[in-house]
């Protein structure tokens, strides 16, 4: 029998961050990835994008800021049942996001699965000039919370 999700269709959540060069720095260094593409700027200023753009994997981490802040606002700390990210589908990096740029992401829900315990979202990501710039499906499973676990 399906349970009841805490999350409904239609429930939605923005978040915004303008991104820093100390969050791509940051973000190359605890991946490895240094590509000149996100910290060369000289190599960037011979490219067609002329400065150095953001990891797409760092939007992705926005992205996951944006399903804790739904979440929050959902299922505070008192849910009968707590979600876990199975991960996001169709990622797409459809434009450049630049070190300055301020970013949007937009979470909306926009599909319950009670018999498999999931939630889908549309995650749109545009910035300051309103260009979507990302977007993706993310997909939660609702858990039961376990109250008198024994050891």
């Amino acid at each position: 029998m399906a349970r009841e999700l805490e999350a409904a269709i239609g429930q939605r959540v923005s978040v915004s961050k303008t991104v820093s060069e100390s969050d791509v720095y940051l973000f190359a260094g605890i991946t490895g990835d240094f590509a000149p593409n996100h910290v060369d700027e000289e190599f960037m200023r011979g490219t067609q994008y002329g400065r150095r753009i953001a990891h797409g994997a760092l939007l992705v981490g926005y992205m996951s800021r944006a399903s804790t802040a739904i979440i929050d606002r959902i299922v505070g700390g008192n849910a009968a049942l707590y979600p876990v990210s199975l991960g996001y589908d169709r990622i797409r990096f459809l434009k450049p996001v630049f070190i300055g740029d301020t970013i949007t992401v937009t979470y909306e829900v926009t599909g319950s699965e009670p018999e498999k315990g999931r939630t889908l979202a549309a995650v749109e990501v545009t910035n300051q000039a309103g260009e979507q710039v990302a977007a993706a499906t993310h997909i939660l499973k609702w858990l039961p919370r376990v109250k008198d676990r024994k050891e």
